[in-house]
């Protein structure tokens, strides 16, 4: 007899987990997703990547607004009588009394090597934070944020060639991996779970848009880090005669001078430390992106103008 399996999640970096566990043959006895969004126009409803992947799989969903107080969703979960619940990035939280609803459990997939960075953005965070590696966590679900015990990780190293987007990607598909046999171990009962060191925990807050504002007196490896940790949104930027222009990508270059300064017309920018930021790629708020060098024949951003800090 088959094991039937629920699984939860919602962005793009829960859809390589799905469509692996269906595509190996485990029974998807239901998927959840956030509700569709409207635009912020109204005029257009966006469906979860999760939702589209399972329109096109035909695999049942529901899209309950919340799990809390929620009796009807509750009864459904407990009337499968399923095996074991499956949850990537859901974006809902799941109340403690769901989680004994399957045979074995709630089984996170996290985006850190936890008890590092607990929360909703591991991996901006692990970016921001200039980290030499991240990876996933395959977790037991308990009452408290990704605290739970955790049977295996798996690392990747990072450098400052990589933004948020990639980094996303490549633990996705590390995830769609290696969930197969950690489902089935977990199935037969031969997974360990370890309990996590409180002592080495650490809390990735969800991210304020306002976090993207760059500060040109910051160190360029700190400034590269926010660039990248936080594409493609909400976007590390710089305000300049009124105007917002995020910087979708950069390297860090040798120029040096007064933090702010504009040291060529390739767009380059004094900081900290002699060091400066040479910006490969910019968007102007309401425009395209564009390569720097075609931006910078349009720009009224030139050799020695200074960017202050908004």
């Amino acid at each position: 007899m088959s094991k039937k399996i629920i699984f939860m999640g919602t962005p793009l970096f829960a859809v390589p987990v799905l469509k692996s566990l269906y595509q190996k043959g485990f029974t998807i006895s239901v998927v959840y997703t956030q509700p569709p969004q409207k635009s912020h126009r109204g005029q257009k409803i966006n469906k979860s990547p999760i939702q589209v992947i399972s329109e096109e799989s035909n695999i049942y969903f529901r899209c309950p607004e919340n799990l809390n107080k929620n009796n009807e969703e509750y009864e459904f979960i407990k009337n499968l009588n399923a095996d074991l619940a499956i949850v990537v990035a859901y974006g809902k939280i799941i109340p403690k009394e769901y989680l004994n609803l399957t045979k074995k459990g709630f089984i996170n997939i996290h985006g850190s090597l936890l008890p590092k960075w607990r929360g909703a953005a591991p991996i901006q965070r692990s970016i921001m934070n200039l980290d030499n590696e991240t990876g996933i966590s395959i977790m037991k679900m308990n009452e408290k944020l990704d605290s739970g015990p955790v049977s295996n990780t798996y690392k990747i190293k990072l450098n400052q060639n990589f933004n948020a987007r990639e980094i996303s990607e490549k633990l996705a598909l590390l995830a769609a991996d290696k969930i197969l046999d950690n489902v089935n171990d977990i199935l037969k009962d031969n997974a360990k779970f370890v309990k996590q060191d409180e002592s080495k925990a650490s809390y990735a807050k969800k991210i304020d848009k306002m976090e993207g504002r760059i500060n040109w007196n910051d160190k360029a490896s700190n400034i590269l880090g926010k660039i990248n940790g936080l594409f493609p949104n909400p976007g590390a930027f710089f305000n300049f005669d009124g105007e917002r222009y995020k910087i979708l990508k950069a390297v860090i270059g040798n120029g040096s001078g007064k933090a702010g300064i504009v040291l060529s017309d390739q767009l380059e920018i004094a900081c900290s430390n002699n060091q400066s930021i040479k910006i490969v790629q910019i968007q102007r708020e309401g425009k395209n992106a564009q390569n720097v060098d075609e931006f910078m024949r349009g720009s009224t951003i030139k050799k020695g103008s200074l960017i202050l800090n908004a």
